[in-house]
């Protein structure tokens, strides 16, 4: 009873995912992305026409037209140089554009015009994790921290660069800072959790992936964790259940179709760790890659095997 079941969950999951796939879907932050501040209004209105073309440009935002809103924040900058929150502005929404150098050259404008602007400093070091250029982001997102240490993202983002320079205790202290500050964010807890699994710190592990997922309950990066976990224990119904909520929170999350693949075989139950496996290396193929593809018709080879 439990495969029939299982079975057609994980059939109707494909169907799903293959729509997104020709859909495209997307969730909030990546779980190892940075966080970026958001706009901010300004203060004097030092330059009336500057101060038109900015609030134009906010306007455009709120419509979703990005690049109507980057040429009116440039003509804002354009008339008053010196109106750091036009700079900041143009460089979130660059950002959403994909432009992440001209971007960080926004944000440092921004942050030039106005040396005490903690939150320009901030999206700096952000849009420089975001294009890997771990040494400078680090510096500015000190720097945003020094000016406001109240700042959750800036402790946050910083947390990621120490973790991808394989500082983790300092990344620890980082994300446990941001925790703090931004109690209603599950990514400092998520990290966490990363940490302490490449610690081996099982338990401490456990409960940061399930307090991530707590604040965000569809939060698939965290659930399969959480799944692989249960998984090196043995407790394969707790694996499954967790692999299965990661695969509904993104339908596009090979992972969790691996994971559950893997599980599958454990318990024996072949045609089902066929399906799952077969699709998860679609889904690794679409995504270019092929690495964990080839993984993934290893254990399909293995299944078909096994089913005979």
């Amino acid at each position: 009873m439990v495969r029939r079941v299982v079975g057609k969950q994980w059939q109707q999951w494909q169907a799903i995912g293959l729509l997104s796939l020709a859909l495209g879907s997307g969730i909030g932050w990546g779980a190892s992305q940075p966080v970026f501040a958001q706009s901010i209004l300004p203060q004097l209105a030092q330059n009336p026409g500057a101060e038109q073309w900015f609030n134009q440009g906010l306007q455009f935002i709120q419509a979703g037209k990005v690049t109507e809103a980057v040429a009116a924040f440039r003509q804002a900058t354009r008339l008053n140089p010196a109106m750091a929150v036009a700079h900041y502005n143009l460089g979130l929404a660059l950002r959403q554009q994909g432009k992440l150098q001209l971007a960080a050259d926004a944000f440092y404008q921004a942050a030039q015009v106005d040396p005490q602007f903690a939150l320009a400093f901030a999206n700096l070091g952000a849009a420089l994790l975001e294009g890997n250029n771990l040494e400078q982001a680090g510096a500015y997102l000190q720097r945003a921290i020094e000016l406001n240490p109240s700042l959750g993202l800036a402790h946050y983002n910083l947390g990621l660069v120490l973790e991808q320079q394989g500082n983790l205790e300092r990344a620890t202290n980082s994300f446990q800072t941001a925790k703090r500050l931004s109690p209603q964010a599950s990514e400092p807890a998520y990290h966490l959790g990363l940490i302490y699994l490449k610690q081996n710190r099982i338990q401490e592990a456990t409960e940061e992936f399930r307090q991530a997922i707590k604040i965000t309950p569809k939060y698939p990066e965290a659930q399969y964790s959480l799944g692989s976990i249960l998984f090196n224990q043995g407790d394969f119904a707790g694996a499954l259940t967790a692999f299965r909520q990661s695969a509904q929170s993104n339908s596009n999350y090979a992972n969790a179709y691996y994971g559950a693949g893997l599980t599958f075989l454990r318990q024996g139950l072949y045609k089902d760790a066929l399906q799952v496996l077969q699709y998860a290396k679609e889904l690794y193929a679409l995504q270019g890659n092929t690495e964990w593809a080839a993984k993934a018709d290893q254990q399909l080879q293995r299944a078909r095997t096994q089913a005979k």
